[in-house]
C-alpha cells in the first residue's frame, strides 16, 4: 500500500476506492440497489505512518453525491449502530456535510471525551452551527473555554438555580391551566411544548414576563427557531431565502435584541440569567464583554429550550404508553403538594429521575458530538491524521443489548439500584456528553423538566391518540416527531 501524506489524504480518497460493479435488477437502478443493500464502495481514509503499528481506517463514500444522508435522517441512531455492528468502532464516512470519522461505541466515546492529550477540537462545530452560535460554550476549545466557563458557573450555583425554579414554575403553570388543549386527538405535543419551553426561556434567560411582550417574545423566539434550524441545511452557503441564508439573518436579529438591552441588565440587579451574564466574573474578577454575553445568550437560549423539549416530548409518549409510570410519578407528585415549588420539593421527586434518563436514554436530544483533530493522533490503535472530523454517537451506546436489559422497552427501573445498568460502563450513558465539555445547564434543565411535567400530571392524564400509535422521528439534527407527537390530554378536574 502506498504512503500517502497528511495533507493530500482528502484528495487522494477518489483513487484508492475500490470499484466493484453495481448489480442492476429490472425495474430498480444501480443507486436504489446499494441503497437496499448498503453495498458501498470501501476505501481506506489514510495510511499510517511507517513503523507506528497503527491501523489504517476503512470508509465509504455512500450514494453519489447524498452520501448517507438518507439513511441519517430516516434512521437515526438505528443506521450507526448498523455501521458499529457491521465495521467496529472507528469508521470513516465520506459526506457532502461533513466527512468524518465515527468513533461508536462507550470505549471510542471516553477516548473522545475525555481528550487527554488535547488531541480533539470543538472547530468541527463549526460547519455545522458556526455562524449561527460562534462564540457559544460548545464551540470554544481549551483554556479559552475553561475561562468562560469559571465565569458562567455563576449563573448556574444552586442559589441562583432557586431562583429560576419559582419563574419556571409560574410560566408553566399559567400556560398548562389556560392554553393547552383538552380532549382533542389532534393536539400536538411536540409543538405546544416548544412554544412553553421559549416561554420559560424568555422568563428567565431574558427577564421578559411570559406574556407581557407577545410581539417582542414572538419575534425572538422566531428567530430561534430559525437559527436553531438552519444546521440542517442542505445548501449551507448564504443564498437568499434559503435556510442557511434565513440562518444567518436570524442571527442579526438576535445580536441586536441583546446587544440593545446589555446597557439596561448592567444597570439592573435582576435574577434572569441575562443579567446574571452581565454581572458575573471569575475569582480574578474577570468579566464578559458585551460581544461574548451576546454570543453566550443566544447558544444558551438554544441548548436549553430544544434539549428539554425533546426529552419532554419523549416523556409524553411513553407515560401515555405506559400508564403506570403515569400514575406512579402522579402519587410522588402529590406527596409534595400542589404548592409553589423549589428545588428541595424537586429533589424529593426522585421516580421522576428515573423516567427522565430513560426518555434520554431511547431518545438522546443530542445524538451525536463534533470533533477535529488538531494533530495525527490515534484512536484506539486507528491512525487519525490532523484535520480529520470526528463523530462520536454517545445515543448508540444507549442502545447496546450488552449495556442495557433489552434496551428497546420503557424500563426506568433500570436506572435503579440494584441494577443500576448505567454503571456499567463510565459512558454506557451519556446524555450530556462528557469531559471537559459536559453540559452546563444538566440540572437547570432536569429541573426544568420536573417542574413542567410535575404541573402537566397534575392537571391531566395523557393518552395515545389510538392503541398502536407510534411516532417516526426526522433525525437531521436534534430528532424531531415527523407528525409533532399527539397526545390525548385528559382533564383531571
Amino acid at each position: 500500500m502506498p504512503s500517502i501524506s497528511t495533507t493530500d489524504y482528502v484528495l487522494d480518497q477518489a483513487k484508492r476506492r475500490l470499484k466493484p460493479t453495481p448489480v442492476t435488477i429490472p425495474g430498480m437502478g444501480a443507486v436504489e440497489k446499494r441503497l437496499k443493500d448498503k453495498h458501498w464502495d470501501q476505501f481506506v481514509l489514510a495510511e499510517p505512518p511507517a513503523g507506528s503499528d497503527l491501523k489504517p481506517i476503512l470508509g465509504d463514500a455512500g450514494l453519489p453525491i447524498i452520501g448517507h444522508m438518507i439513511e441519517i435522517f430516516r434512521g437515526g441512531p438505528d443506521f450507526i449502530l448498523e455501521i458499529y455492528r457491521k465495521h467496529g468502532p472507528v469508521y470513516f464516512a465520506e459526506s457532502p456535510a461533513l466527512s468524518s470519522v465515527m468513533a461508536l461505541g462507550p470505549d471510542a466515546t471516553q477516548a473522545v471525551f475525555s481528550n487527554r492529550n488535547k488531541d480533539f477540537s470543538q472547530r468541527a462545530w463549526d460547519p455545522v452551527i458556526g455562524p449561527f452560535f460562534e462564540g457559544g460554550l460548545m464551540l470554544l476549545d481549551f483554556d479559552e473555554h475553561m475561562f468562560h466557563r469559571r465565569i458562567m458557573q455563576e449563573a448556574f450555583t444552586r442559589s441562583r438555580l432557586t431562583g429560576y425554579v419559582s419563574h419556571i414554575d409560574s410560566v408553566a403553570s399559567a400556560v398548562l391551566a389556560n392554553d393547552w388543549v383538552a380532549n382533542d386527538p389532534r393536539f400536538l405535543f411536540h409543538p405546544a411544548i416548544k412554544e412553553l419551553t421559549l416561554d420559560i426561556a424568555s422568563e428567565v434567560f431574558m427577564g421578559v414576563p411570559a406574556g407581557t411582550d407577545r410581539a417582542l417574545v414572538t419575534t425572538v423566539n422566531q428567530a430561534f427557531t430559525t437559527t436553531t434550524r438552519a444546521g440542517n441545511a442542505i445548501v449551507r452557503k448564504p443564498v437568499p431565502p434559503l435556510t442557511w441564508w434565513r440562518g444567518i439573518k436570524a442571527r442579526k436579529t438576535l445580536e441586536d435584541y441583546f446587544s440593545s438591552r446589555i446597557g439596561e441588565k448592567r444597570r439592573s440587579e435582576s435574577t434572569d440569567m441575562f443579567s446574571v451574564l452581565c454581572h458575573s466574573a471569575d475569582e480574578d474578577g474577570q468579566s464578559f464583554t458585551d460581544d461574548q454575553i451576546v454570543s453566550h445568550m443566544i447558544f444558551l437560549m438554544m441548548a436549553a429550550h430544544d434539549t428539554s423539549t425533546s426529552t419532554m416530548t419523549t416523556m409524553a409518549y411513553h407515560l401515555a404508553a405506559n400508564p403506570e409510570w403515569q400514575d406512579r410519578l402522579r402519587e410522588e407528585s402529590a406527596r409534595i403538594g400542589d404548592g409553589p415549588l423549589d428545588i428541595e420539593a424537586l429533589e424529593k421527586l426522585e421516580t421522576y429521575d428515573l423516567v427522565i434518563n430513560e426518555a434520554l436514554r431511547m431518545m438522546t436530544p443530542l445524538p451525536f458530538n463534533f470533533r477535529q483533530a488538531i494533530r495525527d493522533t490515534d484512536l484506539l490503535g486507528y491512525y487519525i491524521p490532523a484535520g480529520t472530523n470526528v463523530v462520536t454517537w454517545p445515543s448508540i451506546n444507549h442502545r447496546l443489548p450488552e449495556l442495557w436489559t433489552d434496551p428497546e422497552k420503557f424500563d426506568p427501573e433500570r436506572f435503579a439500584e440494584p441494577r443500576s445498568e448505567h454503571k456499567k460502563h463510565r459512558y454506557a450513558f451519556a446524555p450530556f456528553g462528557g469531559g471537559a465539555h459536559k453540559c452546563i445547564g444538566m440540572v437547570f434543565g432536569q429541573l426544568e423538566i420536573k417542574t413542567v411535567v410535575h404541573r402537566l400530571l397534575q392537571n391531566y392524564r395523557l393518552e395515545l391518540p389510538r392503541p398502536d400509535y407510534q411516532p417516526r422521528y426526522d433525525y437531521g439534527g436534534m430528532p424531531v416527531p415527523l407528525d409533532g407527537m399527539p397526545i390525548v390530554l385528559r382533564p383531571l378536574h
